[in-house]
């Protein structure tokens, strides 16, 4: 049971991250297991993979992040930007331990067992299942940013424009879903570096040079928006389960920590970037993507929404490929796997378009993975991997305080950001729930 958010069918087997983005598998050296084999990939290649895996819809979101808690909380994306990248060399440290660690569920494994490797397998699956509904929300909010008096009525039912979308783009996704190969959805889905440096473009040009400007203030701290800001900024850093096979694909090991250094850093320039320009934009009324609160007139406007919708459409079938084939592993081998392949996959994406449509918050989401599944997976388990492996536990020192306080800073962000989302969604509902009744009520002849 092997997956990874955002990233591709296996982290044993990378392809060309999301939430992705991963390495082709020609740049791996054959899966033997024995990681003293001659591996291909450069410094090169392996830091354009590890940006590919850093580098996702997060971007979207760093405006809205800023604005919830101000100018301040710009801070905590760097905190988080600098755990994260310790975190993600304590992973090097515990492959170097064990040379028959391979993929992130294997540290679980050799950390606590099979229970270990469960807990490492179940965090992956659950926010490749959500932020896979996410790309449904994106594409269906950005869809109807674009054609926003669409629409329709069936059967006495209406279906709002978003809600169209949503349904529309899950129809195209589905036969990629059905695909044994997804070499070529690797590539497309690769260009997350690329579509990164397109929207951050589009947008400064459309404040440059389209008329928005720059002149919003903002304000310096909003201490209730500071839970929403830090589980968005984690969201931005889920790429670690990925990296055991960046690690174990380099041609000199000894290299990976500047791989680390030179992805988290391009990464963060770039986040931080995005959320100044943003804020800086639109103020507090910035949407929950960036892309929402763009004028739709305009050129650069439209390259960095269409931009946009291109990559979740390839990422999508990357990201449940891993949950459908664990699931046909639960079969036994006497049963048609291609088959039940086929039911698994249409049943998972009936499932998220569901989802998408209950619960139609994309930041809100995003913010509920962030706190509660990316700091688990990026901060938390790390260090209790790490701990456990090393044997650090039993040794007092500088080292122990460091991670046991990433520890605790995890478990704080992943609490109170788990219940501000959760809180938020919940609200959003209710709201939803309230207007829908008001609206029937009007329209009643009683």
């Amino acid at each position: 049971m092997e997956a990874e958010p955002h990233y591709g069918v296996s982290v044993t087997e990378p392809l060309m991250h999301g939430e992705s983005k991963r390495p082709e598998a020609k740049d791996v050296e054959a899966d033997n297991g024995d990681r003293n084999t001659v591996s291909a990939a450069s410094f090169f290649m392996t830091s354009f993979h590890g940006l590919n895996a850093l580098s996702g819809v997060g971007i979207l979101s760093v405006p809205y992040a800023l604005a919830s808690g101000g100018w301040l909380s710009l801070i905590l994306i760097f905190v988080i930007a600098i755990a994260a990248f310790y975190s993600g060399l304590l992973i090097q440290r515990c492959m170097d331990m064990d040379p028959d660690i391979r993929s992130y569920p294997d540290i679980g494994n050799r950390a606590f067992g099979n229970k270990g490797r469960l807990l490492v397998s179940v965090v992956m699956y659950i926010e490749l299942y959500l932020v896979a509904t996410g790309f449904l929300i994106l594409e269906g909010d950005n869809l109807y940013n674009l054609f926003p008096n669409s629409g329709f009525e069936m059967a006495g039912i209406t279906i709002g424009g978003k809600q169209m979308f949503v349904i529309i783009v899950a129809v195209v996704i589905l036969p990629s879903v059905w695909l044994d190969n997804l070499s070529l959805l690797s590539y497309i889905s690769a260009s997350g570096v690329l579509a990164s440096v397109i929207i951050l473009c589009s947008i400064w040009w459309t404040g440059v040079f389209d008329g928005i400007g720059f002149h919003e203030k903002g304000t310096p701290l909003n201490w209730n928006g500071i839970p929403t800001a830090v589980s968005l900024y984690a969201f931005c850093y889920c790429a670690h389960p990925v990296f055991p096979t960046l690690y174990t694909s380099m041609r000199n090991k000894r290299q990976f920590t500047n791989v680390l250094f030179l992805c988290f850093t391009l990464c963060t320039v770039s986040y931080a970037s995005m959320a100044v320009l943003g804020y800086s934009m639109f103020g507090s009324n910035v949407q929950s993507q960036i892309t929402l609160s763009l004028p739709t007139d305009k050129l650069s406007s439209r390259v960095a929404i269409y931009t946009t919708l291109v990559n979740p459409v390839a990422k999508y079938a990357l990201m449940v490929t891993p949950i459908v084939n664990a699931t046909k592993s639960w079969f036994p081998c006497q049963y048609n796997k291609r088959m039940y392949g086929l039911l698994i996959s249409t049943s998972l994406v009936i499932s998220t378009v569901i989802v998408a449509l209950v619960v139609p918050f994309f930041a809100n989401l995003m913010s509920l993975v962030g706190a509660f599944l990316s700091v688990m997976g990026s901060i938390i388990l790390p260090c209790l991997c790490y701990l456990k492996i090393s044997g650090t536990y039993h040794r007092l020192g500088l080292e122990m305080v460091v991670l046991w306080g990433m520890i605790l800073m995890g478990v704080a962000v992943g609490i109170v950001g788990t219940y501000s989302s959760l809180v938020e969604i919940i609200g959003h509902l209710r709201a939803d729930g309230l207007s829908s009744l008001m609206v029937s009520r009007a329209w009643s002849p009683y």
